[in-house]
């Protein structure tokens, strides 16, 4: 059993490097990726713990891209998710000189998203500080999620997705946009970083049959080379269509369940909801890709 889709502190997880690698070997997990989004700090620490465990561990992360406007088939689900498309890059190299100045570009465009949420916030009456957000963030960067958190104990809201409803969803009165790059250098920039670049959750791009189909095509010869098949939201139906995809575009079909542990506790490391399982097969085949 494998899982090719995580996140820890270093992201909008709960578990840091070393505790992921850890419930991996509790639950039985042959391997396991680290993709945390837009961020590669969790890396060297979660590669070595992989090496004083049975579990052998994937180097990944998972970029944020700006879907052009004619993409946009409506406001994806999810209490982090955004009108963007998400890639995951395997095996990447995290010493990578272009990944790392994307990485920091980033990280620098946070922050200043992160002043701009803030102050739509407290416009509307609901006082937050920097700080109070920030505790909820461990090692990591801080994101709309942390926002959510603390929105919910101050009890301005009840839940993570009621806060993403009322305020941080792109569109409502708290959002601020960010930095992304478009998907067709994202791709380039994780092969370049010696990656397998993987569209993730497609379901997220609400985009009919069709047009899925040309934003695929599109991305596969920009250099794509997996689509993320076998995943928690994904009912038989869409993993038929995907692996569809897959074959019609000669990609990896890959899986994971995009676990977060406490932020998302119905999601199960290595099984989702309980019944997905990633074929052990799909590592080999992202394993031949590897430059």
């Amino acid at each position: 059993m494998i899982d090719l889709h995580t996140h820890s502190t270093f992201s909008d997880g709960s578990l840091t490097p070393e505790q992921l690698v850890g419930e991996a070997e509790r639950v039985g997990l042959a391997a396991v990726a680290l993709t945390d989004h837009d961020s590669l700090g969790g890396l060297a620490r979660f590669a070595a713990a992989c090496a004083k465990s049975r579990v052998r561990g994937i180097a990944g992360v998972e970029i944020s891209v700006d879907l052009p406007p004619s993409r946009r088939g409506g406001q994806p689900a999810g209490p982090s998710a955004e009108a963007s498309m998400h890639l995951l890059g395997y095996f990447i190299d995290p010493a990578n000189p272009q990944l790392n100045d994307h990485i920091n570009r980033l990280r620098d465009g946070r922050v200043r998203r992160n002043n701009d949420i803030l102050k739509r916030l407290n416009a509307l009456g609901l006082a937050l500080t920097l700080n109070e957000v920030a505790a909820y963030a461990g090692e990591n960067n801080v994101g709309r999620l942390h926002f959510a958190q603390a929105l919910v104990a101050r009890g301005y809201v009840r839940t993570n997705q009621e806060a993403f409803d009322k305020y941080l969803a792109k569109g409502k009165s708290g959002y601020a946009n960010r930095l992304r790059l478009t998907p067709p250098e994202a791709v380039a920039m994780i092969r370049r970083a010696s990656g397998v670049a993987v569209l993730a959750h497609p379901f997220t791009l609400n985009l009919g049959k069709a047009e899925l189909t040309n934003c695929v095509g599109e991305l596969a010869q920009a250099g794509l080379q997996g689509v993320e098949v076998y995943y928690p939201q994904h009912k038989p139906k869409l993993v038929r269509q995907y692996l569809e995809l897959a074959r019609q575009f000669n990609l990896v079909a890959t899986g994971g369940t995009d676990f977060h542990g406490a932020p998302v506790p119905e999601i199960r490391l290595g099984r989702g909801f309980g019944t997905l399982e990633v074929p052990d097969s799909v590592l080999e085949q992202l394993d031949a890709l590897r430059v």
